[in-house]
């Protein structure tokens, strides 16, 4: 009997430096993934978040369950501030959160992730 197609919640199991962005998403790990990311220590997981909406989705919350000190958080073309609530929650657990434009923060988590410092990425996709 033949199956139908199977979606998948995307996950890449692994850490991996971000290679290229833009065009509405990233490639990494020579694979390309349309859309947002979050780039964690269990994984690069695919994630709702927009330009207009950078702070949205369900997935943000994986951030709170891994070992980070820095979370990067590319908030598309232009630097948005975090939700109070967000900043509040990050510096309770410890996490320094730093928002700026998402080829800034790729561009400093390939950096971080080479030194092999503990930081995780919230990367909201651009054109």
């Amino acid at each position: 009997m033949a199956k139908g197609i199977e979606i998948r919640e995307a996950h890449f199991p692994g850490r991996a430096p971000i290679e290229a962005y833009g065009n509405g998403g990233f490639r990494f790990a020579e694979m390309s993934h349309r859309g947002s990311i979050l780039c964690l220590p269990s994984g690069i997981y695919g994630w709702s978040a927009t330009p207009e909406q950078p702070f949205a989705g369900d997935r943000l919350e994986l951030v709170f369950k891994e070992e980070i000190r820095f979370l990067l958080f590319g908030t598309g073309k232009d630097i948005r501030r975090l939700p109070p609530g967000l900043a509040e929650r990050m510096k309770r657990a410890g996490i320094s959160c730093d928002p700026m434009s998402t080829g800034a923060a790729v561009r400093t988590f390939n950096i971080m992730l080479s030194e092999g410092r503990p930081v995780g990425a919230a990367l909201v996709a651009v054109d």
